[in-house]
């Protein structure tokens, strides 16, 4: 860990808290009392490797009532004691509490990125065009239960989507796509107006398209930070993050912006150099997770937001420093959730507390292979430590109020086989 500790104190004691949106969707921030058993669980299900996909991956985990949701790279599934395999395509579904999948099946000509439940209705963002034979471009609404793809909903983005969220009643969507970030309506699909604001540039020749990668919403809905590949939002520079405010009639940008972030890491081929983000349950502040090998300079330690978790205040508009640093020495993080007093990392690092590392152990640093906690008021790791296979990284951590869901492209988990998903439960 780098840099200063914040005099922020951590909300830990609520249970929930709840925004209620127009469509009667609950979006949840769940605050863990406690930090996540170190042994997973032994009922989850598996994504498996095959022929066609040798290389499988999760990237979205999604929980409503008893249903868990999963989406990802894959073409196979299977229950956590079955020796048969089942066939499904990009997304699967199965009982929460038992791990029996679901009958859920459709077939996808991409990848699943992004997942919403409201009611009986599944919002799917991803890199696909077509969902059962039907055009549908980056999005698409299916029946939770049956997979049937509501033909009334059709937002023609025209792109890939990364992140799907409902808020205050509309859904939020982000991605490649043009416009990069839009609120539709979640019966038609059709752009509400209420997000208008350009997403524009591209931080580098090599830094892939210009897009926002991800985006979180503070637990009151009127907040919302994104990050991705991009210069300006609405005009005002704005390199690699930015804040939203978000009204009752349309959403504006807002003063946040941390001026470093124009800083390149020592990386040299950066598609989205900052990879995640999650607010707190409290909405006091947030944690943004990075790429980028290390600083390009020595000044740039405790400073530039490379192969780093970094939480920022929510209402501090031009920070100098975020709160505290946690670098890994020169290893991807990939996915970041806050749940209360634990901040749960995951990607491919070998350390935490590492900031003089280089691709090593420097002074201070405390072993954790590709998944770990860090203490959300000091930023320093703390001692729960079960390991995981480092692969390229996970790209998805969701908490629900059982525990801990990690998506992953790894085979290992907690010393147990749980392929590219795992469940850490609260004791």
């Amino acid at each position: 860990m780098f840099g200063r500790v914040g005099a922020v104190a951590v909300a830990a004691t609520a249970a929930l808290a709840v925004s209620l949106t127009a469509a009667g969707a609950i979006a949840t921030t769940i605050t863990l009392p406690s930090t996540v058993s170190a042994d997973p669980a032994n009922w989850t299900p598996t994504v498996r490797d095959s022929a066609a996909i040798p290389s499988s991956a999760v990237y979205a985990v999604e929980q409503s009532g008893a249903t868990m949701f999963v989406g990802g790279h894959f073409d196979t599934v299977a229950s956590a004691k079955a020796t048969a395999t089942i066939a499904r395509k990009s997304l699967f579904s199965f009982d929460a509490a038992s791990g029996a999948i679901r009958s859920l099946s459709d077939s996808f000509d991409g990848d699943v990125w992004a997942l919403a439940r409201s009611g009986s209705a599944l919002f799917v963002g991803g890199t696909f065009t077509k969902v059962d034979g039907v055009s549908r471009r980056g999005l698409v609404k299916v029946d939770a239960a049956t997979g049937a793809v509501d033909s009334s909903f059709d937002a023609r983005l025209g792109g890939n989507v990364t992140q799907v969220r409902l808020v205050n009643g509309r859904l939020v969507v982000s991605g490649s796509f043009p416009g990069k970030i839009k609120a539709l309506s979640p019966v038609t699909g059709a752009d509400t107006g209420y997000i208008t604001a350009a997403v524009t540039g591209t931080v580098a020749s090599n830094a892939g398209p210009t897009e926002v990668y991800r985006f979180s919403v503070n637990p009151a809905g009127t907040r919302l930070v994104g990050i991705g590949n991009f210069t300006a939002v609405a005009g005002k520079h704005r390199m690699r993050a930015f804040m939203l405010d978000l009204g009752s009639a349309s959403a504006s940008v807002d003063p946040w912006y941390y001026q470093p972030l124009d800083n390149a890491c020592r990386g040299v081929k950066l598609p989205d150099q900052l990879r995640d983000v999650d607010f707190a349950p409290s909405g006091q502040f947030f944690v943004i997770v990075a790429t980028g090998y290390i600083p390009a300079t020595t000044a740039g330690i405790g400073r530039d937001i490379c192969d780093a978790a970094v939480r920022f205040e929510t209402n501090i508009a031009n920070p100098s420093r975020p709160t505290w640093f946690n670098y890994s020495g020169g290893d991807t993080f990939h996915s970041v959730a806050v749940a209360g007093k634990d901040v749960y990392v995951q990607g491919h690092f070998r350390y935490l507390d590492n900031p003089q590392g280089h691709n090593s152990c420097g002074p201070g640093c405390v072993p954790r292979s590709g998944i770990g906690d860090v203490d959300a008021t000091t930023g320093l790791a703390t001692s729960w430590n079960p390991g995981k296979d480092r692969g390229v990284g996970g790209k998805d951590l969701t908490v629900t109020t059982a525990g801990l869901w990690v998506g992953s492209d790894t085979v290992h988990l907690g010393g147990e086989s749980h392929q590219d998903l795992g469940f850490f439960p609260e004791p």
